[in-house]
């Protein structure tokens, strides 16, 4: 017996132990996982703070007919910069993704905050690409439009489709070739030569980021089954406030009403005692417990119903004066 109780008692230490071991386990695994988040988190803050310093570059470019060497270079830095730290930041979300699949079985508080954090990261890294994409693409159509007035200054009159098949060949020359040897056209057949390189070397930039761009599209794609239950249950939640609020206003105003009709009531009654007091021959209080009957239950006082009233010595009765 003795033995059993001992094996018993080593086999609970032993899972004590387990617990504890487990908990400390999850915790710092927890405590690895929020590490990563605020590094990614850091990665797509820098990232944002790159496209506006290219943002600036692009306004800089275009608004000088020749840039200067340095100022391209830079931008072709930064691009690199952001292209780097882009495939870094999807990598890191992609792992954390294909973990999170792998513990879906387990409906843990843990699981959730860990969807949650995943979803709000990929959320805006979408935000701060998409912003890199659409000032790209902005970059693109303006340095066209440049191109197309520096036609036209040499004569060059050119469609839309026309300039397009002439950057999708990447040989400016379609359209130079026969532009008047004059110091004007040089000036212009240089800017279209620059622009062209320009917007050659922004679409493999922007080609380079497509597949990685589209890999975390779909990944919040999907995440948005989750968000839109989130978001009706959040609907949900202050429809019920709400209903919740018109029904205290309503109850409020009830219980007011309620108020002035008792004070009313108790008037009434007053007058009518005084009255009584007067014309008949019953002591006041008599007449008072006699009044509290006829009451309705919730208007009598707490501490007498009226059945207790209908029993009561002091209901009702002539006061006979001694013979």
């Amino acid at each position: 017996m003795g033995g059993a109780l001992k094996s018993l008692t080593e086999t609970q230490d032993t899972d004590d132990v387990d617990d504890v071991e487990l908990a400390i386990d999850n915790t710092a695994f927890m405590d690895e996982f929020f590490s990563q988040i605020e590094e990614i988190r850091q990665n797509i803050d820098k990232i944002s703070e790159d496209v506006d310093e290219v943002k600036k570059l692009y306004s800089v470019i275009l608004s000088a007919p020749i840039p200067e060497p340095k100022t391209k270079d830079d931008l072709e830095k930064l691009t690199g910069d952001i292209k780097k730290m882009a495939n870094s930041v999807r990598n890191r979300l992609k792992g954390m993704e294909q973990s999170i699949e792998q513990d879906e079985i387990r409906s843990s508080a843990d699981l959730r905050i860990r969807k949650s954090q995943h979803s709000v990261l990929s959320r805006k890294f979408v935000d701060v690409m998409t912003k890199y994409n659409e000032a790209q693409v902005d970059f693109r159509e303006r340095s066209k439009g440049r191109i197309q007035r520096q036609l036209e200054i040499t004569g060059k009159s050119t469609t839309d489709e026309e300039l397009e098949e002439m950057l999708e060949s990447g040989n400016p020359s379609i359209f130079t070739s026969g532009i008047i040897d004059s110091q004007i056209s040089k000036q212009a057949l240089s800017e279209i030569e620059s622009r062209h390189k320009d917007i050659v070397r922004l679409e493999s930039s922007i080609k380079e980021l497509h597949d990685m761009f589209m890999d975390i599209a779909m990944l919040v794609e999907n995440q948005g089954e989750i968000t839109n239950i989130i978001e009706v249950s959040m609907e949900k939640t202050v429809d019920h406030v709400e209903k919740a609020r018109d029904d205290i206003v309503k109850a409020v105003k009830y219980q007011n009403q309620s108020r002035k009709k008792m004070i009313i009531i108790i008037v009434v009654v007053l007058i009518g005692t005084t009255g009584l007091c007067v014309w008949y021959p019953y002591s006041p209080y008599q007449v008072w417990s006699s009044v509290m009957f006829l009451l309705p239950d919730h208007l009598s006082l707490p501490h007498l119903s009226s059945l207790d009233l209908l029993h009561s010595p002091y209901m009702l009765q002539p006061v006979h004066s001694a013979s």
